[in-house]
């Protein structure tokens, strides 16, 4: 395999084939939060960048709800807002990846939605943001 191939798989805009070091790829762990307002956020995600979910949602599979949802998103330099999106109530949003990334999802996260920072760690090579989600116009 040459070095251009390589890197291009590195590059890759299936987060599933990435690699888990790219700079571009940011994990996303929602909670706190409904079924319904686990699937707004990820449609939203979904419908700006790439991600590993593909058109899988949140379901609600048990009488419990899961305590977490998951997927990864590659997020490139630009991305067109988000719009249109309206939450019942508010979901918490961790998100780990580079920093360049991790800021551009939190600004994408800015345009569709109310972001409060709740907590922040980070490291020579990541970032570990926890947000609080409402819907825009509601933080309370």
């Amino acid at each position: 395999m040459s070095d251009n191939d390589t890197s291009s798989a590195t590059t890759s805009s299936d987060p599933a084939t990435a690699e888990a070091s790219s700079p571009d790829l940011v994990q996303v762990v929602l909670g706190d939060c409904s079924v319904a307002d686990a699937d707004t956020v990820f449609r939203a995600l979904g419908s700006r960048f790439a991600s590993e979910r593909g058109d899988d949602t949140p379901a609600q599979r048990s009488d419990t709800e899961p305590d977490t949802w998951t997927s990864a998103f590659l997020v490139p330099e630009s991305a067109a807002p988000l719009s249109g999106t309206i939450l019942a109530g508010s979901v918490t949003a961790d998100l780990q990846g580079g920093p360049v990334a991790v800021s551009r999802m939190r600004a994408a996260l800015a345009s569709g939605f109310a972001v409060e920072a709740t907590g922040s760690a980070s490291g020579d090579q990541e970032v570990d943001l926890q947000l609080r989600l409402t819907a825009a116009g509601n933080l309370a």
